[in-house]
């Protein structure tokens, strides 16, 4: 049940007091509490025209408020992206077009999580960021010294982390991998379950030969597997797939992930890599299909 306002009648000092607004800067889950916040591909990041419509502002007014607190929103995760690195960003996510705003766009304004709560700690011309500051306040009011601090270290740990697959998947260019990594990041922020999209679920060459190959065959399919799909993979992305740490044989290897969405390369790799082996032989003894 939400708040009454009548409950928090100085909601207003969030607006007067950057002290304030920094002591809870880390509360962005209060956003989900109130209202369904869209958010760009990457699910990290909200557009202009998002930030309006979540708070149910016209565009000026999200406009002349970031013009007049630039420094503090920058500092909570408001940047604006212009030529090279606008492109760099839209391209791992369908382009430009693909982020709801013209093909012909040459600046973006994009708000972290983080930084859309801090306009609503900020605009006064909005139900909606009333609503923010009174469950904000609330939150504050109940919360003892030590779950402040573990809530805000839990909260930077998390924005840390969000900000790394940012930059991995802008760089590396495995999205769909990255926004996995992203939506459990932020479920856990806000103390849910993350739910799974079955294509985003990760596989390795060890994964996907479990109960195909002998355990003495193991470490020559593996080379040959991971070599052929990577091919595939490069050959489909035109880059190399991700790689993460993964426990081989006791010691922690890079080895590179895949996601579901491209199973087709595996079973194309295993096509050609089994006729190298007794796979039949290997299904008759128990192993999984």
């Amino acid at each position: 049940m939400a708040p009454s306002m009548n409950d928090q009648p100085n909601e207003l000092v969030l607006t007067e007091s950057r002290t304030m607004r920094a002591q809870t800067a880390d509360r962005v889950d209060v956003l989900d509490k109130v209202k369904a916040l869209t958010l760009l591909p990457d699910g990290l990041h909200a557009t202009n025209e998002m930030v309006a419509s979540f708070y149910e502002v016209p565009v000026s007014t999200l406009d002349s408020l970031a013009a007049a607190n630039r420094d503090e929103l920058a500092e909570n995760g408001r940047c604006v992206l212009k030529g090279a690195e606008l492109k760099e960003f839209a391209t791992p996510l369908g382009g430009v077009a693909n982020l709801g705003v013209s093909s012909k766009a040459r600046s973006l304004a994009i708000y972290s999580r983080r930084a859309v709560l801090n306009v609503g700690q900020l605009l006064t011309e909005s139900d909606v960021a009333r609503r923010v500051r009174t469950y904000l306040l609330d939150v504050e009011e109940i919360a003892t010294p030590e779950q402040k601090a573990t809530a805000i270290e839990k909260a930077a740990e998390a924005e840390a982390q969000l900000r790394a697959i940012e930059v991995l998947s802008r760089i590396d260019g495995n999205t769909s991998y990255a926004r996995s990594l992203s939506r459990h990041i932020a479920a856990r922020m806000l103390g849910e379950e993350p739910e799974l999209d079955p294509a985003d679920i990760t596989i390795t060459c060890d994964e996907y030969l479990d109960g195909r190959i002998a355990a003495s065959d193991m470490a020559s399919a593996r080379t040959r597997m991971g070599k052929t799909v990577a091919a595939l993979y490069r050959a489909r992305y035109g880059q190399d797939p991700q790689k993460i740490d993964r426990p081989i044989h006791g010691v922690h290897r890079k080895v590179a992930v895949y996601t579901h969405r491209d199973l087709d390369l595996f079973d194309t790799a295993w096509a050609e890599v089994s006729r190298h082996y007794d796979v039949q032989d290997r299904f008759e003894l128990g192993g999984a299909a």
